[in-house]
Parts: structure tokens; C-alpha cells; sequence
């Protein structure tokens, strides 16, 4: 699994010009499936999501998380994140799960997050979103489980 992970001051998701998920302060986050991904990697990446320290304490260290700073978590699905762009010029995405795989796994890691934290948004699998975001600072985290294990 792999999500891109940007801080935020506000994020929305918007599908046919209707905002379906929107949060003030917090992150907002690309997430991607592989096909071996399981609850383990989803747990271990919605684990970082909700306690990664991005946020600026009283000192100016970022020593905060989304949960100590009670912001919000929006996720988008994104299959892109596993492209791969080393030959040719079109990206390959035979490394992502198949969209129907993919697709059980997004709504599955949405409840598992929604479940684990009060402020969790969405956009929804297999739409065209427009996506906006103020990016903060920037900062931009990647996070990938296959590196975790």
C-alpha cells in the first residue's frame, strides 16, 4: 500500500460539481493498493496516517499529529501511485491491485480509518475528482508498507 500524505490547511473532493468530502487543518491522503496488501499493511499505514508528526508544536517542531491537533484525514484513492514510469513514456500500472480488488480494499481502509479516527472524509473509488488542497509548509510525506516489512 502506498499513500502520499501532504499537510494541510483545508482539502476537498468534489464528483459531478458535488463536494463529497471536504476537512479544514489536517492531511489529506493519495492512498493506493498493490495486490498482496492485506489488513496488516492497511493498519500499519492507517497507524502512520493518524500519528505522523507534521505539525508544528508551540516550539515550531513539527512534534504534532493529525490526532493532537484534532484536524481531519481526507482520502483519495488513487491508482497512479503505483505507476511505473522507467520505460517508455506511458506509465504501467501492472503493480497496482485490480480495480475490482483495489476497490474492496479502499472501502475497507476507510472504515478501518473511520473507526479508528473521528474526522475522516472520502472521495469515491473509480470517479473523476477534482481535488483541492492549500498545502502547508509544503510538506509531502510518502509512505509505501513495502518498505515497512
Amino acid at each position: 500500500m502506498r499513500s502520499i500524505v501532504q499537510r494541510v490547511k483545508y482539502a476537498k473532493v468534489t464528483v459531478d460539481n458535488k463536494v463529497v468530502g471536504e476537512i479544514k487543518e489536517g492531511i489529506m491522503a493519495l492512498v493506493g493498493f498493490g495486490p498482496k496488501d492485506d489488513r496488516k499493511t492497511m493498519e500499519y499505514i492507517a497507524d502512520k496516517l493518524i500519528n505522523l508528526r507534521v505539525f508544528e508544536d508551540e516550539n515550531d517542531k513539527m512534534n504534532l499529529s493529525v490526532s493532537d491537533i484534532e484536524g481531519g484525514i481526507l482520502l483519495i484513492p488513487n491508482f497512479t501511485l503505483y505507476g511505473d514510469a522507467r520505460k517508455g513514456r506511458r506509465p504501467s500500472y501492472i503493480n497496482g491491485a485490480e480495480p475490482s480488488l483495489a476497490e474492496k480494499m479502499y472501502n475497507e481502509f476507510v472504515e478501518l480509518m473511520k473507526a479508528s479516527f473521528k474526522n475522516v472524509e472520502s472521495g469515491i473509488f473509480q470517479t473523476h475528482m477534482e481535488v483541492e488542497l492549500l498545502n502547508d509548509g509544503p510538506v509531502t510525506i510518502l509512505l509505501d508498507s513495502d518498505k515497512a516489512f
